[in-house]
C-alpha cells in the first residue's frame, strides 16, 4: 500500500487525470443516486429492503447461555439496555442496538471484575504454581492455562456463563486443515506456517508447566492440558482480547501484559470504516467504548481491530471484510522479475538495489490501483542500460524519461492481467473442492471470500491502469 510517509509518483498526466476524473464522476454519481427514491417504486423497494433487513437479523437474547451470561454479569455491577445478542446473516453472533446511538456515546461500561486478565489468573489457585515456577511464564500461557483448566471444570468454574457463549472452534489460519490453507495466496500461506510453527512450539516448551500443576487435578493433566486444548485457548486469547495495559508482575515473564478478556463486549464484530474510543478508564475501573460514528436503531455495532488488510484479519481473526479499505493484493520481487526479459544483465544488481533500499515487500495493487512501491519497483526493474545510473532518482520518484513510463505501465498492466487470471483459477479450484468435500465448505469459503475480494482489486486496478494507458496514447 506504499510508504505513508512518502508522496505518490506522478506517471504523467494520464494518472493525474483520470484520479481527477473518477473522483468527479463518484460524486456526480453519488448526487444522483441522493435525488432517486422519491417515487412509489422507491418507496416500494424500501419497504422491501426493509423485510430483507429483518429477516437477516435474529435475536439470541432469549438464549439459555445469554440469559446465563446476563445474570452473570449482573452479579458483577454490570447491566446493558443498549445492546442485544443477534445473530446477523452476513456477520454471525454480534450485538445489536437497541436505540439510536449518538456520536460520543458511551455503548459499554464493563466493570474491572467481570474482565479475565493475569490479576485474575494470580489471584486463583494457579497463583502459588505460576509464582513459583521458573523460568518464568508469559502472560499468554498464564491466560492459556486459565481457560484450559477452567473449561476442564465445567459446571464448577465460576466462569462458565462467559465459556458458554464463546466459540468451540476457531477459522484463524492456524485452525484451517494444511490442505485448505495450501490454495491461499504464496504470501499468506508463508504467515500461516509460521504461525502453526509458532503456536506448536509454544505448547511443546509449555508442557512442562503444564505437568507441574498434576496435583490440582485427579485426571492426567496430558489429557486435559492436550494440544486441542491448548489450541482453543491460544485462539480465544488472540481473537478476542481487548488491549488493556497491566503493571509488570515479577512471577511473569518480561512480554507484554496487554491481555483483557472482556465478556459480552467481545460480542462486538469489526468494521473498518467505523470509529470508536476504547480503553480501561483508571478513574470508574471500567473498561469503556464510546462510539464516534453513531448507530441507527437495530443496527448491528460494530467495532474497528485497527486498520488491518484481509491477510492480517484472516490469520489473527478467521474472518474476511468485504470491500475493506485496507486491503491489497500482494506481489513479490519475482513475480516481478518473471514477466520481465532474461537477458537483462544487470537485472540482479536492479534487485539487489530494491532489497537494499526497502523496495522488495510491500508491492501491492490497491483499490486506487498500483502501490507507489509497486510502480517504482517495476520502473527501476525497466530501466534501460544507458538509463541504470538513474536508479537513485527512480526511488525518489522522479521521471526518467517516457520510454521507462511507458514500460513501466505495459508492464503493470501484464502483471495485473497475470494476477487476475491466477486467481479465477484458485477460485475454480476452490469451487470444484467444495463440491466434492462438505466437510471443508466453511473452510474453503472462507479462502474463496478472500479470493474474490483480491479478484475486485485487480479488476479496479485493471481499469485504472487501461485509462492511464490510453490517456499517454
Amino acid at each position: 500500500m506504499g510508504n505513508p510517509g512518502i508522496p505518490r509518483a506522478s506517471s504523467g498526466r494520464g494518472l493525474r487525470w483520470f484520479r481527477a476524473k473518477m473522483k468527479e464522476l463518484h460524486g456526480n454519481y453519488i448526487h444522483i443516486m441522493k435525488k432517486k427514491g422519491r417515487g412509489r417504486t422507491s418507496r416500494q423497494r424500501r419497504r422491501k429492503s426493509f423485510r430483507t433487513s429483518e429477516l437477516s437479523k435474529v435475536s439470541e437474547s432469549h438464549k439459555s447461555e445469554f440469559i446465563e451470561l446476563r445474570k452473570w454479569l449482573k452479579e458483577r455491577k454490570f447491566e446493558d439496555y443498549n445492546l442485544r445478542p443477534t445473530r446477523f446473516s452476513g456477520t454471525g453472533r454480534g450485538l445489536m442496538a437497541v436505540k439510536s446511538l449518538q456520536p460520543g456515546e458511551l455503548i459499554i461500561s464493563l466493570p474491572e471484575k467481570c474482565l479475565l486478565t493475569t490479576d485474575t489468573v494470580i489471584k486463583s489457585y494457579l497463583g502459588d504454581y505460576i509464582t513459583k515456577w521458573t523460568p518464568p511464564v508469559s502472560p499468554l500461557l498464564a491466560l492459556s492455562a486459565f481457560l484450559i483448566s477452567e473449561k476442564h471444570a465445567g459446571n464448577k468454574s465460576p466462569w462458565k456463563p462467559y465459556l458458554d457463549v464463546l466459540p468451540e472452534v476457531y477459522t484463524c489460519l492456524v485452525c484451517l486443515e494444511p490442505r485448505v490453507v495450501r490454495l491461499l495466496p504464496k504470501p499468506l500461506q508463508m504467515k500461516a506456517q509460521e504461525q502453526r510453527t509458532h503456536v506448536q512450539e509454544l505448547f511443546v516448551s509449555s508442557r512442562r508447566f503444564f505437568s507441574s500443576l498434576q496435583s490440582l487435578f485427579t485426571e492426567d493433566v496430558e489429557h486435559i492440558f492436550h494440544y486441542d486444548a491448548f489450541l482453543w485457548a491460544w485462539c480465544t486469547i488472540n481473537t478476542r482480547t481487548v488491549y488493556m495495559k497491566h503493571a509488570r508482575k515479577q512471577c511473569l515473564s518480561a512480554e507484554p501484559d496487554v491481555y483483557a478478556l472482556a465478556p459480552y463486549l467481545d460480542l462486538l464484530n469489526h468494521s473498518p470504516g467505523v470509529q470508536v474510543k476504547a480503553a480501561f478508564n483508571e478513574e470508574t475501573h471500567h473498561y469503556e467504548i464510546r462510539t464516534i460514528s453513531g448507530c441507527k436503531k437495530y443496527e448491528e455495532l460494530f467495532i474497528c481491530y485497527g486498520p488491518h488488510d484481509n491477510h492480517r484479519l484472516l490469520l489473527e481473526y478467521g474472518f474476511v471484510a468485504i470491500n475493506n479499505p485496507h486491503s491489497a493484493v500482494y506481489i513479490s520481487i519475482d513475480s516481478l522479475v518473471d514477466h520481465l526479459p532474461s537477458v537483462d544483465t544487470q537485472m540482479n544488481k536492479k534487485i539487489s538495489l530494491l532489497k537494499e533500499h526497502g523496495f522488495s515487500e510491500n508491492l501491492t495493487f490497491g483499490w486506487d490501483g498500483p502501490s507507489w512501491r509497486l510502480l517504482t519497483a517495476i520502473k527501476l526493474l525497466c530501466l534501460g542500460m544507458d538509463e541504470f545510473t538513474c536508479w537513485k532518482k527512480v526511488l525518489l520518484g522522479e521521471v526518467i524519461s517516457d520510454t521507462n513510463e511507458w514500460k513501466s505501465l505495459v508492464l503493470s498492466r501484464k502483471i495485473c492481467s497475470y494476477f487476475i487470471d491466477k486467481t479465477k483459477t484458485a477460485l475454480q479450484k476452490i469451487s470444484h473442492m467444495k463440491d466434492e468435500e462438505a466437510a471443508l465448505k466453511d473452510q474453503l469459503t472462507l479462502v474463496e471470500n478472500l479470493w474474490v475480494e483480491e479478484l475486485k482489486i485487480l479488476q479496479v486496478s485493471a481499469d485504472i491502469l487501461k485509462n492511464m494507458h490510453q490517456e499517454t496514447t
